[in-house]
C-alpha cells in the first residue's frame, strides 16, 4: 500500500485530520464528492458575488485563545485575515418589539443586562459566573494527563460535574425569572440548534465561551480557510481530489475486520492503511461500511441517533446602503414570543408556509463583516431558519432535476423569509438585484449530509462526550472525525480532526497544536477601517473601482 491515510471529506475535519498526518510523515490522499473543497466551509460566488454557507462568526481568535492557538498550531495562521465584529454588540437580539446588543465581553454583558433588567441583578451575575466556571472546566478535560491530573479531576471540574446532567432550562430557570432575559442569555441556542429543554447546558456553556470576547469573520469568507488549509496539505505532501464520491469502504473480512481502502462511484478502487470519515456516522456506517458488518451495540447506537436540524438559507445581494438602513457586522437574531421548546415540538407536523412568518431567523451582511467583499454598492445577505427536514419529504425522490413544484415551493418561503428581514430593513424587498434560497436538499446535494442536517448529530444529552460516536471505529484501521464526534461548527469540527489525527499518531492534542513563534494572526475591525494596512485599503479600492466600472 503505497497511501497510509484516505480522508472520506474535506471539512474542517477532514483538513486538519489530514495536514496533522501529512507533517507527521505519512501519505495522506483526501477524496471530496463535491466539486470544491471545504464542505460547510467552502464559499460560492452568485453573479460575482461570494457567500459563505457555513461560516458565519467564529470565537476564541484574541491571542493566547483556543482558536488563535488552533490555526497557529495548524501552521495557517499566517495565511488568514480576520475581522472583529461590532464589538459593542456582535450579537443584536430582536425578540417581538424588544431589541438588545450583546456585547463583545462577559462584564459588560453583566453591565448591559444588569441595567436593562435591574430586579435580576443577582441571578445574571450568578448564571454567568456558573456559565464560566462550567466552560472553563470543560477546556480543562482535553489537557489532563498523568496521576497528579486524575486524582485532582473531581475538584477541577466540580462545577463541571455539578450542572452535567442538567438542561439550559433547568439551569437558567433557577437563575432567571424574566421571560425575555432568558430568551436573550438563550439566543445562541442557534448555534446548536436545540431549544433549551432538550440543550445540555454544559454544551451551551461552551458555546457561549467560545464567543465570550465575540465574533471574528475571516477575510475572504469560509473559503478563506478551506485555501489556507489545503495550502498547508500541499506543502506537506498531502494530495487532494474533488469530484470523488466514495460507494463504499472496502474491508478485510479476515479475523478482524479491517478497513484496506475505498471503492468510488466511478468503480476506481484506493488502498490504504486506514480510512478516516469526515462523513456523518450514519452515512459512514450504513452507507459506506454497509449494516452487516456492525456489531449489535453500534447498529443500536447508529439506528437511536438522531441529526440537527435541517435549515432554509436564502442568500442575497441588494442594492441597497444596509448600514445607513440600521445593519453592521454583528449578527440580528429575530425571534417572536413564541415559546422555543414548544415551537421545536410542533416543527415535525408543522406547515412551514402557514404562518406569516418563521418564529426564528438568524441574518448575517457578509460584506460587513468583510469590508474587502464589498464593491461600493451591493451587499450580500445570509439568512437562516430552521426547519424540519420532513417539510421537504415530497421532493426527496427527484434527483438533481427538480420539479416545478420544488421551485414554487422555494419561491413561497423565500418571499416568507423576506418579510421577516424587512421588520429590521425596511424596503428591502424592493431592493434586492438576485435571491437564492437553499434547502435541506441543498445540504444533500453539496454536502452530503444526513438528512440537509446543519450540524452532524444532535447535540442531546446521549449524543456528547462520552456518549458520541467515537474517534476510533470498532473496525479496525477505521477512524471518524467532524461535528459529530466533538462539537459542532468550525472550531469544533477542526478539533475534532486534530484529536483524531493524534489518536491515530498516539500523541496528544497540544503535541500536535505546539506554538509556532513565526505564525501570526492579523485581526482587523470591521467597523473601523482607519487601523488597515496599505495592501488592504488598496484592496477594498479595487473591489471599489471595479463596482463601479459594472454600474
Amino acid at each position: 500500500m503505497d497511501l497510509d491515510n484516505i480522508i472520506i471529506g474535506s471539512g474542517a475535519g477532514g483538513l486538519s485530520v489530514a495536514i496533522c498526518l501529512a507533517r507527521a510523515g505519512q501519505k495522506v490522499l483526501v477524496l471530496e464528492q463535491h466539486d470544491v473543497p471545504g464542505g460547510w466551509c467552502h464559499s460560492f460566488y452568485l453573479g460575482g458575488h461570494r457567500f459563505s454557507p457555513g461560516v458565519h462568526y467564529i470565537g476564541k481568535l484574541s491571542e493566547g485563545q483556543s482558536t488563535n492557538a488552533l490555526y497557529k498550531g495548524l501552521g495557517i495562521a499566517n495565511d488568514l485575515v480576520f475581522f472583529t465584529m461590532n464589538p459593542d454588540g456582535y450579537e443584536h437580539c430582536i425578540i417581538g418589539k424588544e431589541r438588545i446588543d450583546i456585547p463583545a465581553d462577559f462584564d459588560e454583558l453583566y453591565q448591559v443586562l444588569a441595567e436593562r433588567f435591574p430586579e435580576e441583578k443577582k441571578g445574571i451575575r450568578k448564571y454567568l459566573t456558573t456559565v464560566r466556571n462550567v466552560s472553563s472546566q470543560l477546556a480543562l478535560i482535553p489537557k489532563m494527563n498523568g496521576f497528579w491530573d486524575n486524582i485532582t479531576i473531581p475538584w477541577r471540574t466540580r462545577h463541571l460535574g455539578k450542572y452535567g446532567l442538567f438542561s439550559l432550562k433547568t439551569v437558567i430557570d433557577w437563575h432567571i425569572k424574566n421571560p425575555l432575559l432568558k430568551q436573550i442569555l438563550n439566543i445562541q441556542c442557534g448555534d446548536h440548534g436545540l431549544p433549551p429543554g432538550k440543550a445540555s447546558f454544559p454544551y451551551h456553556c461552551a458555546v457561549m465561551d467560545h464567543y465570550s470576547n465575540g465574533g471574528f469573520y475571516p477575510m475572504g469568507g469560509g473559503g478563506a480557510i478551506v485555501k489556507a488549509m489545503t495550502n498547508a496539505l500541499k506543502k506537506h505532501g498531502g494530495e487532494l481530489r474533488t469530484s470523488q464520491k466514495v460507494k463504499r469502504i472496502l474491508l478485510d473480512e479476515g479475523k478482524t475486520k479491517r478497513a484496506i481502502g475505498v471503492e468510488l462511484e466511478s468503480g476506481e478502487k484506493i488502498y490504504a492503511k486506514r480510512v478516516i470519515s469526515n462523513n456523518d456516522p450514519g452515512k459512514t456506517y450504513l452507507e459506506l461500511v454497509g449494516r452487516s458488518h456492525l456489531s449489535a451495540k453500534l447498529r443500536k447506537q447508529v439506528a437511536e441517533t438522531k441529526y440537527s436540524r435541517a435549515s432554509l438559507m436564502l442568500f442575497l445581494t441588494v442594492d441597497m446602503d444596509l448600514r445607513q438602513a440600521g445593519l453592521d457586522s454583528g449578527n440580528f437574531w429575530l425571534k417572536t414570543e413564541k415559546d422555543s421548546d414548544l415551537n421545536f415540538a410542533q416543527q415535525p407536523t408543522a406547515d412551514i408556509t402557514s404562518d406569516e412568518e418563521f418564529s426564528e431567523l438568524f441574518i448575517s451582511c457578509t460584506t460587513l463583516k468583510d469590508p474587502t467583499s464589498f464593491d461600493g454598492r451591493h451587499h450580500t445577505l445570509e439568512v437562516i431558519t430552521f426547519i424540519d427536514h420532513k417539510s421537504f419529504d415530497q421532493f426527496k425522490n427527484e434527483g438533481n432535476k427538480h420539479s416545478p413544484e420544488y421551485a414554487s415551493f422555494k419561491e413561497l418561503l423565500t418571499e416568507k423569509l423576506i418579510k421577516g428581514i424587512e421588520k429590521v430593513v425596511p424596503g428591502i424587498g424592493s431592493r434586492i438585484v438576485q435571491k437564492e434560497l437553499g434547502t435541506p436538499m441543498t445540504n444533500m446535494f453539496y454536502i452530503d449530509s444526513t438528512d440537509g442536517c446543519v450540524y452532524g448529530t444532535e447535540k442531546s444529552f446521549w449524543q456528547i462526550g462520552a456518549f458520541a460516536f467515537k474517534t476510533k471505529s470498532e473496525i479496525e484501521n477505521l477512524y471518524l472525525c467532524g461535528a459529530s464526534i466533538l462539537a459542532n461548527g468550525v472550531a469544533g469540527a477542526t478539533y475534532s480532526g486534530v484529536q483524531t489525527a493524534a489518536k491515530i499518531l498516539n500523541c496528544s492534542q497540544d503535541d500536535l497544536l505546539k506554538d509556532s513563534p513565526d505564525q501570526n494572526l492579523r485581526i482587523y475591525s470591521a467597523e473601523n477601517v482607519s487601523g488597515y494596512p496599505e495592501w488592504m485599503k488598496k484592496k477594498i479600492q479595487a473591489k471599489t473601482k471595479r463596482g463601479a466600472a459594472l454600474l
